[in-house]
């Protein structure tokens, strides 16, 4: 399950920046949630705190990491971490979408050493798989374990504005508000990722848009001012995850920079558009 795929030079220096500053619009999530903690070292990973069906506020930490990134995916039934150990250790797992063979991703969160993430999802019973990505390879830290049936499962606050990724575009408001609760899904049948790169103007976006899309990624590079947001990783269809955005307001250009399997970046295909942030 290759994090993110990168090839182009642009991709590559964006992604940098990201794994320093994901997930800025962290969920500071309702108190009343379940908490599945995600606890990340150079070496080692934890799981803690509610292992049952239901909304649960993901709560991730790293420490020892550069670029740490921690992942839940829910195993097929029948499937064991031995056939996705095999499958990560393989090439197959280039392309993230091989992996539906045996699961899903559902969640998928960068994390900042010495910073906590929060993001808010839903979790169905049944054998998972969390995992610890650190750089471009596949993940090499992972702990099985089980979700069990709640008896009476928590519910998701309601979110102010949903965005959705299809393919391959993004689909949903092109105005956020700081402190707003926006749920971000993969409707897409092929994995998908939801970043937030930040220019100067509106000018600016429309023509970062242009570059992406006309894979100018030199000109695409000078465009962005600042470190990105990430909204969500890789995840596979069906899945979500929301959070309250509390970025800095200004205008934006969603992305998704996975690969097809001939190597083409999503944005050469249209998943880029501009929206801006608001208070």
């Amino acid at each position: 399950m290759k994090r993110l795929a990168t090839r182009a030079a642009l991709t590559v220096a964006l992604l940098t920046l990201a794994s320093a500053t994901s997930l800025l619009g962290a969920a500071q999530a309702s108190p009343v949630l379940p908490t599945l903690s995600l606890t990340l070292t150079k070496t080692s990973l934890a799981v803690g705190g509610t292992t049952q069906s239901g909304a649960v506020n993901v709560v991730s930490s790293a420490t020892g990491t550069k670029e740490a990134s921690a992942i839940l995916f829910a195993l097929k039934p029948g499937v064991t971490k031995a056939e996705v150990n095999a499958f990560l250790a393989s090439k197959a797992s280039r392309d993230p979408n091989a992996s539906s063979k045996y699961g899903s991703i559902v969640f998928d969160a960068e994390v900042t050493p010495g910073q906590k993430s929060e993001a808010q999802t839903i979790l169905q019973p049944g054998q998972y798989l969390a995992l610890k990505g650190e750089g471009e390879g596949s993940p090499k830290s992972y702990v099985e374990f089980t979700v069990s049936a709640a008896p009476s499962p928590a519910a998701l606050p309601a979110p102010e504005a949903t965005v959705r990724s299809i393919e391959f575009a993004f689909r949903g408001p092109t105005t956020l508000h700081d402190g707003e609760l926006v749920r971000f899904e993969n409707e897409g049948y092929l994995v998908h990722m939801d970043f937030a790169l930040p220019t100067k103007s509106e000018k600016a976006a429309k023509e970062l848009v242009k570059a992406l899309h006309a894979g100018k990624e030199k000109q695409a590079e000078k465009l962005v001012s600042g470190m990105p947001v990430g909204f969500a990783g890789p995840i596979s269809h069906g899945a979500f995850q929301q959070e309250t955005i509390t970025a800095k307001p200004g205008w934006y250009v969603q992305v998704c920079f996975m690969e097809t399997q001939d190597g083409r970046d999503h944005t050469l295909l249209g998943m880029e558009r501009a929206f801006k942030i608001v208070k």
